[in-house]
């Protein structure tokens, strides 16, 4: 799984980085992790429901020579055995220290070149427009989701694979709730559409 210090570069933690004038500031905010467990599960369990499938076919093959309901109960098992490490992984990102950062009570200001999160005047971490993927709307809220860093040359060919298909999406969480006034929310999203990270209608 990628570590959100791991994603295109990682977090760059300044300790004077001054507002730039003519940046859109918002109000501040603490990103609850019960919220971003909700709205994770949703993103990964759409995208890989149908992998829930092929434990459970796999407890169920021996059926089909040996009939028994055993078997059944097996492939159930195997199944919920899946759900749940799967589960685990997303949990997990809330516990890592790495994450932390994610979760505290801050503020955001945008610019032209990056999106600084700042929780005091004197510490504050720079988010280049790079280090995102994409943004979407969901809920009253933009989800700014980070890049997945590859994994490393060197790991075996499936674990590559794994690391890739199964990689927990850490993204940011901005209620619309939080810019100053409708102007600033507006102008946030326009810098989001320059930058090729939103697209689809508008709020």
């Amino acid at each position: 799984m990628n570590q959100p210090n791991q994603r295109g570069g990682g977090y760059r933690q300044q300790q004077s980085a001054q507002p730039v004038p003519g940046s859109i500031r918002t109000k501040k905010y603490q990103f609850d992790t019960n919220t971003y467990t909700r709205l994770a599960m949703t993103q990964v369990w759409k995208r890989e429901w149908w992998y829930v499938a092929v434990p459970l076919a796999v407890g169920l093959l021996p059926a089909l020579i040996w009939h028994s309901w055993w078997w059944i109960l097996l492939g159930v098992l195997f199944a919920l055995l899946f759900v749940l490490v799967r589960s685990s992984l997303i949990t997990g990102v809330t516990q890592m220290e790495q994450s932390k950062p994610l979760f505290e009570r801050m503020n955001f200001e945008a610019d032209q070149r990056q999106l600084v999160m700042r929780q005091t005047e004197q510490k504050a971490m720079a988010l280049p427009w790079e280090q995102l993927s994409r943004v979407q709307l969901h809920e009253g809220a933009y989800l700014l989701f980070f890049k997945s860093a590859a994994p490393p040359a060197e790991l075996a060919a499936w674990r590559r694979w794994v690391a890739t298909t199964f990689d927990v999406p850490v993204f940011l969480h901005l209620p619309l709730r939080l810019f100053n006034s409708d102007n600033d929310r507006k102008l946030f999203e326009a810098l989001l559409r320059r930058k090729g990270l939103l697209t689809g209608p508008s709020v």
